[in-house]
């Protein structure tokens, strides 16, 4: 199928064309006195020129992609009744006498090498006395933390929702009926035009997902775009013994955030941010890939997701190739040169087997990589040759929160506000990977030296991180 020509590339085309004729006219013309004199012969041609030009380079100026700002942000951080400590996921696993003994004792030793630590959050359920995971609960978890990060934000962006034109919610593991962005509708009455978009099953890239469907539509005209992002692990406690299974109850944990951009010019002085490129690779005709993580019944028909021994290769595999598309377009020359410099080289001495990696701390000053596991984290830094300095925020992430999903990289870069690190002309990089497997990329440039918000999650403990893990 022949792709269509959109019309920015038209636009092209047609001063490209005018610009062509220009330059053939001067060409045939040498002299300035003949070029004016032909052009003084010829004024309807000349006037024709010009008008074209002028049409054109207005159409161009209208046409062109708007920028996209994020205004602000916010991370839901659940009471203290809602700590998530390794004892109290112990007890509610015991108590509920759906486990063995042996699965017992391999999530007591996945928990301890997982990375987390004892300050995570937990789904309303598991503080309950009937042991059971039920709609009402998944319903108290996803309420109670979309509504108090939206209406954190509204509140310090001073933005009245009417005026929000776009809405974006994202929960891989449930799509309740209304859905989630009607309940927000429905809560914060937001205007009827509103267009409306929910996001489901795309695991935790479903955040950096999100932020790339917004610019897109907000590239076009200026607006304001609401995005949410949770995670339901109420409904998704898995109660056999299959041990791929078993290790999402290790790692899972409670999180929602939300965060508020714009096309709107007027808001550039207020906004912490400015989106500079995303990009979305889809690696799921790969039979490895697509299985990689999956949700599934076990032999016994408990329902749960299973993460395969073949994950952490396939994000590997998957990083890699969704690096090759986002090199060539965020890295400085002298970077690409060198790379490709020490590739020539390894290959006219032989050694084929080589692998070289571009440097990319000479693209980004900050990094907000995917915390999905302790094992997942140390497979990105091996692959990608990073410092333990640039993988710091992921892990402290992972310990504080566990792995909260697609809202996640919310959780890193408000640690990286809580540090005071980021100053403006900086540039950030967001990277999640998903199910299915999927790899979203959103690289933004501060427009602001970076400030602890009153409702920053990292407020009361950032002072004691990192941790030594």
């Amino acid at each position: 199928m022949r792709s269509r020509s959109t019309p920015i590339q038209l636009l092209k085309l047609t001063v490209f064309v005018l610009l062509a004729i220009t330059i053939t006219l001067a060409s045939l013309l040498p002299s300035k006195q003949r070029l004016l004199l032909f052009l003084s012969h010829h004024k309807l041609l000349l006037f024709s020129l010009l008008w074209c030009k002028l049409v054109a380079l207005l159409a161009y100026a209208r046409a062109r992609p708007l920028p996209v700002y994020l205004l602000d942000f916010s991370c839901h951080k659940p009471g203290p009744e809602s700590r998530g400590s390794y004892e109290i996921c112990e007890y509610f696993g015991r108590r509920s006498c759906q486990h063995s003994a042996e699965s017992e004792a391999f999530m007591r030793a996945i928990y301890r090498k997982s990375g987390l630590g004892d300050e995570t959050y937990a789904p309303p359920f598991i503080f309950q006395t009937d042991y059971k995971a039920k709609f009402q609960y998944a319903i108290l978890e996803a309420e109670d933390g979309m509504f108090s990060c939206v209406a954190h934000l509204l509140a310090k962006t001073d933005v009245d929702p009417s005026r929000i034109t776009v809405l974006v919610a994202a929960c891989s593991m449930f799509s309740p009926s209304p859905s989630f962005t009607s309940m927000l509708v429905q809560r914060f009455q937001l205007s009827p035009s509103v267009k409306t978009f929910n996001f489901s099953g795309m695991g935790c890239s479903a955040g950096t997902m999100s932020f790339d469907l917004a610019a897109t539509i907000l590239r076009r005209q200026v607006g304001y775009a609401l995005i949410v992002v949770t995670e339901s692990t109420s409904l998704n406690w898995y109660f056999g013994d299959n041990r791929h299974m078993l290790v999402t109850n290790c790692i899972f944990r409670a999180g929602t955030a939300a965060a508020l951009v714009t096309s709107d010019p007027a808001q550039r002085e207020r906004a912490k941010m400015e989106v500079v490129r995303t990009l979305r690779t889809h690696h799921g005709a790969d039979d490895a890939a697509y299985n990689a993580a999956i949700q599934m019944e076990d032999e016994d028909g408990h329902v749960g997701v299973a993460l395969t021994k073949d994950l952490v290769r396939v994000a590997g595999v998957g990083l890699r190739n969704h690096i090759s598309r986002l090199a060539p377009r965020v890295l400085p020359v002298s970077e690409l040169l060198r790379y490709v410099y020490n590739v020539a080289r390894s290959f006219l001495a032989g050694d084929r087997k080589a692998v070289h990696v571009p440097d990319f701390t000479t693209a980004f000053e900050h990094m907000c990589i995917h915390a999905g596991g302790k094992a997942v984290i140390d497979a990105v830094g091996r692959l990608m040759k990073f410092e333990e300095e640039v993988v710091e925020p992921a892990r402290m992430c992972l310990h504080r929160f566990g792995n909260t999903s697609s809202s996640l990289v919310f959780y890193e870069l408000a640690y990286f506000e809580a540090k005071g690190r980021i100053r403006s002309g900086d540039r950030v990089w967001m990277l999640a990977f998903g199910t299915g497997f999927k790899a979203c990329s959103v690289v933004w440039r501060a427009l602001r030296d970076s400030r602890i918000d009153p409702d920053n999650p990292w407020k009361d403990c950032i002072h004691r991180y990192p941790v030594s893990i």
